[in-house]
């Protein structure tokens, strides 16, 4: 039973992975030390930071625990929230400086964190660095790629499509359905057990028996997580790696991360792309900064700085609608960032459980917070989160 006490008052989570039951490895409340410890529960592929320097992360160190904040009504502190809402690292950044880093629930700074759906973010990085160098070409059907996809629904459906998530693909993405495609993508992962003979054994396997059109392509966006697998695969495809050698090769090395990172893999060997990647609060800091810099980082020039630009002001508001309008009204998808207001061209990666890079380049500001929520999507603890985060901003100046 979820112990529902806030954190400081609660027991400690410290099990030994054979005490973590295979099904629910990943919900509460095992997530709270499994986050950190997804290695030692599922097999994982190593993305190496490579020979190169670390890119420096200079401190200024601030108090922020003070500063106030208001969301759906009820005031809090950033100290008060970030403790009581199951975070385990906050790290913000400001003009090129960290001007706070805290960890909790026995995290430390070299510990490698689940990110969820926040890995999607990094995945379409490596896409934005491919495309800048030509090696894949957005405006081309995905099937240029991967042939096979000719046979499936998403015939027809362009690279910067999936990028958008704006095929007609169907998918469903209910958490808390046993029998949704989301549900058969925790099987075909590795993530949980394969019971059910007939479930694909692997994520291609899974994405080659998507034949359902819901709606013409780029018509309308919706949430989809096999969207960044099947951009995974096309970058698979073109680059002629794998994707954790891809992403250590093209983003982690030379940006200059601190610590490896780590993919979970399927039975067939595929990294995760939609939510298996791990990496420590500081590295992820390093990607933030990367996108603060405009695609620079260190005197490096990996990504485009046209490409960063189109994914801050040239999403579709007009195809974001619905649900989605609650947390973000002023919002937009692109690029596999959500956009926060396409009018200021603030972005985020975000993921379940509480993940977050948010990053600001008008106000050289930049936050992660790892957290380990006892639900997959709390709209509540989303909007505080936000509300806390852009506090810190609008504090610093």
């Amino acid at each position: 039973m979820y112990d529902s006490r806030p954190p400081e008052q609660q027991e400690p989570i410290s099990l030994a992975a054979a005490a973590i039951p295979r099904e629910d490895w990943d919900r509460a409340p095992w997530n709270r030390w499994s986050f950190q410890h997804v290695r030692e529960l599922v097999p994982t592929a190593q993305v190496w930071r490579g020979a190169g320097p670390v890119t420096p992360l200079p401190a200024a160190l601030q108090d922020i625990d003070a500063i106030g904040f208001e969301s759906d009504g009820q005031a809090s502190t950033v100290g008060s929230f970030f403790e009581a809402n199951f975070a385990d690292g906050l790290l913000v950044l400001h003009r090129g400086q960290v001007v706070a880093e805290r960890y909790f629930n026995g995290m430390l700074p070299h510990t490698q964190h689940l990110s969820q759906s926040v890995a999607k973010s990094v995945v379409a990085t490596v896409a934005g660095i491919l495309i800048g160098r030509g090696v894949v070409d957005p405006a081309a059907p995905v099937s240029h790629y991967l042939p096979e996809l000719e046979a499936t629904a998403y015939r027809g459906a362009t690279v910067q499509q999936v990028l958008d998530m704006t095929s007609g693909v169907v998918f469903d993405e209910t958490y808390t359905a046993p029998d949704s495609h989301i549900a058969k993508m925790d099987v075909a992962s590795g993530w949980k057990a394969r019971k059910d003979p007939s479930w694909p054994a692997h994520v291609w396997e899974l994405i080659l028996q998507l034949n359902e059109l819901g709606a013409a392509h780029g018509a309308v966006f919706n949430y989809r997580s096999v969207e960044t697998d099947v951009l995974a695969f096309v970058l698979e495809s073109a680059a002629g790696l794998r994707l954790p050698e891809l992403v250590g090769r093209e983003l982690w090395g030379p940006m200059g991360a601190e610590e490896d990172a780590y993919f979970t893999v399927d039975p067939a060997g595929y990294g995760l792309a939609d939510g298996g990647f791990n990496a420590t609060l500081r590295d992820y800091a390093r990607f933030a900064l990367l996108h603060l810099n405009g695609g620079e980082i260190a005197g490096r020039r990996l990504l485009p700085s046209a490409w960063l630009e189109h994914t801050r002001f040239g999403g579709r508001p007009d195809l974001y609608q619905g649900v989605y309008r609650t947390i973000l009204p002023n919002g937009a998808y692109h690029n596999q960032f959500w956009i926060e207001d396409i009018e200021r061209g603030a972005y985020m990666a975000r993921g379940v459980f509480g993940q977050l890079v948010y990053i600001d380049p008008v106000g050289e500001f930049a936050a992660v917070v790892l957290s380990s929520w006892p639900e997959f999507l709390h709209t509540g603890r989303t909007r505080a989160t936000l509300a806390a985060v852009r506090a810190i901003r609008d504090a610093l100046g």
